[in-house]
C-alpha cells in the first residue's frame, strides 16, 4: 500500500484531522491516536447514534484501522513517552488551539530537535499566528467568515440557512492531506520534514474561484438567488414534480439546454439558455417549474432517461447509501460484524487500499505501542496504575 511504513501520531479530534489519518490508515499507515487521559478519549465516541455494539458511527467512520493509545501529556513520563514516539515517527497532527501545544511541550519547535525528517501539520480555524488565532470556533462560525454560508439563501426568502455540509472542516481535511504528501515528498529529497499550518478558514477561501465572478469581475455584491450555482441558471437548479419529489437539473451548457428543450418540443426557448444566470433566464426556469410540476418523478426519470442532458433527483442519505452504484463504487462495505463502513474515494490500481474494519476501545493499545516505544516492563505498569496510559 502506498503509505505503508509511514508511522503517524495524531493530536487531533472530531472530524478534519481524524477523517485524514483514517484515510491513511486505508492505505497503510500506522496511524496512533493519542487520546487524551480524561476518561473519554476522542469526543466523537460519544457523539451520535450508536450501533448496537456500542459504537458511534461518526467515531467508526474516522477511527478504524488505527491503534489508540490513552496519554496524559501533562504528566512528565507521559510526555517522555510521546517523545520516545515522536523521534521514530514520520508525521504529528495536531488540532488544539492555537498555543495549546507548545504549553504541553508537544510543539513543532520542540518535536524537530529530536526528528528532524518530522512532518508537523497543525489544523486550526484561523492559523497559528493570526490576529484571529485564538478566537474559539468551529466549522459553522468559520464558513461564517468565509463567506459561505451566506451562499445558502432561500430563493423567496432571502434569509440564509444553516449548510448541510461541514465545507470548513471537510475542506481542511483534504487540504491538510495535500500539504502532508508533498511535506513527506520533499522530506525524501532533503532529509528535513517541514512544519504545515492549516487553517480552515483558508481552506474555505480557497475552494471560492466559482462563486467570486460578481466579487471581483463587478465590483459587487453576489446575489445568491441569481448566481449560477445557487438558482439563478435555469439548466442547474432544482424543479418538484406533482408528487411532490424534485428532479435536479445539472448541467448549464448549452448543448444540454438544447437536447432538453428539443425533447420537450421547445427549441424556442433555447435562447435563454444562453444568456448570463439570474433575471434574463426567468422565462425559462418559470418554464421548466411549469412543465415538471406535470408529471410524478418516475415519469420524468422513464422521459429525461434517453436525453442526452445532466439530471438527476433528490434523495435522501439512505437511498443514496442503499444504491446499488454506491456498492458497485466500494463506498460502502460491510465488515464480518455486519456493521457499515463508508468506503475510501482514493483508489489506486496497484496498490489498493487495505481497509482494517477494527475499532480501537478507548486505550486499548497503550501498553503495546509504551512497549513498542522501548519503555521498561515496570515502568509501563506504573505509568497504567497511575493512569498516565
Amino acid at each position: 500500500m502506498k503509505l505503508s511504513g509511514l508511522k503517524v501520531l495524531d493530536l487531533s479530534a472530531f472530524l478534519p484531522g481524524p477523517h485524514m489519518t483514517m484515510m491513511m490508515a486505508d492505505h497503510g499507515a500506522d496511524v496512533i491516536m493519542i487520546e487524551p487521559a480524561n476518561g473519554m478519549g476522542e469526543p466523537t465516541r460519544e457523539i451520535g447514534q450508536k450501533t448496537d455494539d456500542g459504537i458511534s458511527v461518526w467515531f467508526r467512520n474516522i477511527a478504524r484501522g488505527k491503534r489508540s493509545l490513552k496519554l496524559n501529556l501533562k504528566d512528565e513520563e507521559g510526555r517522555a513517552l510521546f517523545y520516545a514516539l515522536a523521534k521514530e515517527a514520520d508525521v504529528v497532527i495536531e488540532a488544539f488551539r492555537p498555543g495549546v501545544v507548545k504549553r504541553l511541550g508537544v510543539d513543532y519547535e520542540t518535536l524537530k530537535e529530536m526528528n528532524e525528517k518530522l512532518v508537523y501539520c497543525s489544523i486550526s480555524a484561523f492559523g497559528q499566528d493570526s490576529s484571529l488565532a485564538l478566537k474559539p470556533a468551529h466549522d459553522l462560525t468559520i464558513q461564517g467568515m468565509a463567506g459561505i454560508v451566506d451562499f445558502n439563501r432561500g430563493l423567496e426568502d432571502g434569509k440564509p440557512a444553516m449548510p448541510n455540509m461541514p465545507v470548513a472542516d471537510t475542506t481542511a481535511s483534504l487540504m491538510a492531506f495535500s500539504g502532508i504528501l508533498m511535506a513527506l515528498y520533499r522530506m525524501q529529497q532533503t532529509g528535513k520534514g517541514d512544519y504545515v499550518d492549516i487553517a480552515m478558514f483558508d481552506a474555505c477561501i480557497a475552494w471560492t474561484p466559482n462563486v467570486l465572478g460578481p466579487t471581483w469581475g463587478e465590483n459587487k455584491e453576489p446575489v445568491a438567488k441569481d448566481m449560477r450555482s445557487f438558482g439563478g441558471s435555469a439548466m442547474y437548479n432544482l424543479y418538484e414534480t406533482s408528487d411532490g419529489e424534485f428532479v435536479i437539473l445539472g448541467g448549464s451548457e448549452v448543448k444540454f439546454a438544447a437536447n432538453l428543450l428539443e425533447a420537450m418540443g421547445r427549441s424556442d426557448l433555447l435562447p435563454y439558455a444562453k444568456v448570463e444566470p439570474g433575471p434574463e433566464q426567468a422565462p425559462l426556469r418559470d418554464f421548466f417549474k411549469a412543465r415538471f410540476s406535470e408529471k410524478t418523478l418516475k415519469e420524468w426519470q422513464d422521459f429525461l432517461a434517453d436525453v442526452d442532458c445532466c439530471w438527476s433527483w433528490v434523495r435522501s442519505l439512505t437511498e443514496a447509501m442503499n444504491d446499488p452504484f454506491t456498492q458497485e463504487r466500494e463506498m460502502v462495505f460491510t465488515d464480518a460484524d455486519g456493521y457499515k463502513h463508508i468506503g475510501p474515494a482514493i483508489k489506486f490500481k496497484n496498490e489498493p487500499p487495505r481497509l482494517s474494519a477494527s475499532i480501537p476501545s478507548y486505550g486499548e493499545h497503550s501498553e503495546e505501542i509504551a512497549r513498542e516505544a522501548g519503555i521498561p516492563e515496570k515502568s509501563v505498569t506504573d505509568l497504567k496504575q497511575r493512569g498516565v496510559i
